[in-house]
């Protein structure tokens, strides 16, 4: 298993933002390293009907991902003047609200999801992260 380093929530993006909403979701995911000029990726061991295989997990810009989560989680989206998506999610289990902004409804949504259900901080793969 790789090291997980603590991250603030609204600082996540691409790929960590893709494995926070996994963990928000339960799901069994893992990492895929580098080839082919492609960077770390996320992915998730999808089961059905005595099949199970690998799919590339990216709710963050895949809508046949991330749609299905806005509409179970999502309980406001407004766009602001600044060219910016907000997402509002209220997370019953944890008694908690989450608000995401990002440049896409997708990504904002995603954000507040993992604010609602998993906090102002989650652990992502360092692998995940960008360079500073």
């Amino acid at each position: 298993m790789t090291d997980l380093i603590e991250v603030k929530t609204a600082d996540l993006i691409g790929h960590a933002l893709d494995w926070a909403v996994a963990q928000a979701e339960g799901l069994e995911v893992f990492l895929v390293g580098p080839q082919y000029n492609v960077p770390w990726r996320v992915f998730w061991k999808k089961r059905g009907q005595a099949l199970e295989w690998d799919v590339l997990y990216n709710p963050h810009e895949d809508w046949q991902l991330g749609g299905p989560l806005i509409e179970k989680h999502v309980r406001l989206i407004e766009a602001s003047s600044s060219n910016e998506v907000a997402a509002l999610v209220w997370c019953p289990v944890a008694e908690r609200e989450g608000e995401g902004w990002g440049r896409t409804i997708l990504c904002s949504s995603m954000l507040a999801i993992v604010a609602a259900k998993l906090g102002d901080t989650v652990q992502v793969p360092k692998e995940l992260m960008p360079c500073s």
